[in-house]
């Protein structure tokens, strides 16, 4: 995963003398983040809510994000997702949109000509999928207790996708 090249490039600049960088590093990467949904309650259903461990991980989720400019959040028809992001999208006052999991590759396309910052809610054997179609490097699978994972994409105008793997909350 890389982690340093945006960091190292813009110091690059500097330490070269110049503080105005080449123009195809003028516009704004597309930054993605992604997590799986939080934590499920067992409900003998295939569309189970979020438990109260899940409240608090999706609360947790809305405090880090809630200044990091997030321009669309974006989540799968499932409950458990839905109630993941609703803290966000109610701190920010907007709606989610609904996407396909199943034309990952093609969500990846739109994401990837969407200028913002997105914070797109999946499950464990999809976001690790579309970190990989964002170009990113998605490590190892998510296991199926696994729920802190945070995944941040940047994917630049020019130049190598960088993949940044934050872990919040409790772990498993």
């Amino acid at each position: 995963m890389r982690r340093a090249a945006p960091f190292l490039a813009v110091l690059g600049l500097l330490v070269a003398g110049s503080c105005t960088p080449p123009a195809q590093e003028l516009s704004d990467p597309v930054v993605v983040y992604l997590v799986r949904h939080a934590e499920r309650a067992e409900d003998g259903t295939n569309n189970p809510p979020i438990s109260e461990e899940g409240q608090a991980r999706a609360e947790l989720l809305a405090t880090m994000l809630r200044d990091a400019g997030i321009t669309q959040v974006h989540t799968t028809d499932y409950l458990r997702t839905r109630q993941t992001g609703a803290p966000l999208l109610t701190t920010l006052g907007r709606e989610a949109e609904v996407y396909d999991p199943r034309d990952l590759v093609g969500f990846a396309a739109r994401l990837r000509g969407t200028q913002g910052r997105h914070l797109v809610l999946g499950h464990s054997n999809t976001t690790p999928d579309l970190v990989t179609a964002l170009g990113g490097d998605a490590g190892s699978p998510i296991e199926e207790m696994e729920y802190d994972r945070l995944y941040v994409v940047v994917v630049p105008g020019a130049g190598p996708v960088s993949t940044t793997l934050l872990r919040y909350g409790a772990g498993t």
